[in-house]
């Protein structure tokens, strides 16, 4: 008797230890979670000496996309006159900054973001991931591109060819994140929109892997290959710090795809009487008229029974004009409407 109550009391025990344990994972991972929102909202400065984890890459993330960025028309803008090439060195690009956005702008920055760290380089290296989120961040700033974080990375999203990032239209995004692979890319993305510059790709607007050649990328700047990626920038003054001049805005729109715009069915127009006559004068065959009623038409009186058919050279070939008939008017009627004199 007393050998099982001191069993009970061990169980007890171990079960109490075990609840304890799983609380303090759910606090845990909650803290993870919310860890990037908090770096966002830090200052700058304590942001960009912040050491992210160095943790291995995990082999049940998403892949390397195996398409490029793809590429945007150059903004119709005058280039300044006097500017420097600048089609040499690497140049860093400036701290992001979001101090003056709402939170729901913050929240919808860090998704879209995460979303392209995640989709686009998870099983890549946390340079290779770094560079992803820079990329993003530096269209963001440059006018030939959406002024939102999740304009750039939806972009075109909304027609089934016009993706950016290959991952938002190709159903990517149906899987789901691994835990230990989306946790980090929050937090990387986090740390870049609250100020961290990932300075080894530069001023890069463009990407892709080893895997593709697209046709852009002769015409291009190379700035740096991390991982399975090649990063490019934009040749000329398009390609330099000053460029890179667009304001954020703020007024992210919902993270994900865009929708379709709807199309609306094109109703062909009736066709016309004058329409049905070109084509008989011409010799076209003429569409098949409807079938008439036989008891409609017996109820039409002889006096209109040949109402509304074409006279003259609109007639068909071989009909003569049918006799008008004699006007029903009485004679006493017959000058009204005559002016008086």
């Amino acid at each position: 008797m007393r050998a099982r109550v001191i069993a009970r009391l061990v169980n007890h025990k171990h079960a109490r230890e075990l609840a304890v344990a799983c609380i303090g994972f759910l606090i845990c991972a909650g803290v993870s979670a919310h860890g990037a929102l908090r770096a966002i909202e830090a200052h700058p400065g304590a942001i960009a000496t912040v050491a992210l984890p160095q943790t291995p890459a995990d082999a049940s993330a998403a892949a390397p996309a195996p398409g490029t960025t793809g590429t945007i028309a150059l903004p119709a803008l005058p280039v300044p006159a006097g500017t420097d090439s600048g089609d040499g060195s690497v140049l860093p690009a400036r701290a992001f900054s979001m101090a003056a956005a709402s939170p729901i702008d913050r929240a919808r920055a860090l998704t879209c973001l995460a979303d392209a760290v995640y989709y686009e380089a998870a099983s890549e290296s946390d340079a290779g991931q770094r560079a992803v989120a820079q990329v993003v961040l530096n269209r963001v700033r440059h006018p030939a591109f959406p002024a939102t974080v999740c304009g750039v990375v939806f972009q075109g999203s909304e027609r089934a060819s016009g993706c950016q990032f290959s991952f938002a239209c190709d159903g990517t995004m149906a899987r789901t994140p691994s835990g230990a692979a989306w946790s980090k890319a929050l937090s990387i993305a986090g740390a870049a929109l609250g100020g961290y510059v990932f300075a080894p790709v530069g001023l890069a607007t463009h990407y892709h892997t080893y895997a593709v050649t697209p046709a852009w990328n002769r015409q291009l700047v190379m700035t740096d290959a991390i991982g399975a990626h090649f990063f490019h920038r934009w040749r000329g003054w398009w390609g330099t710090p000053a460029a890179f001049n667009q304001a954020y805005i703020g007024s992210e729109p919902l993270p994900g795809p865009h929708a379709a715009p709807a199309r609306q069915p094109i109703t062909p127009p009736a066709p016309m009487i004058a329409d049905a006559a070109r084509a008989t004068v011409a010799g076209a065959v003429a569409p098949a008229a409807p079938k008439a009623d036989p008891i409609a038409l017996a109820m039409i009186q002889p006096a209109y029974a040949d109402s509304g058919a074409l006279r003259g050279p609109l007639a068909a070939p071989g009909r003569q004009p049918d006799t008008l008939p004699q006007s029903q008017v009485l004679d006493r009627w017959k000058d009204s409407g005559k002016p008086l004199k």
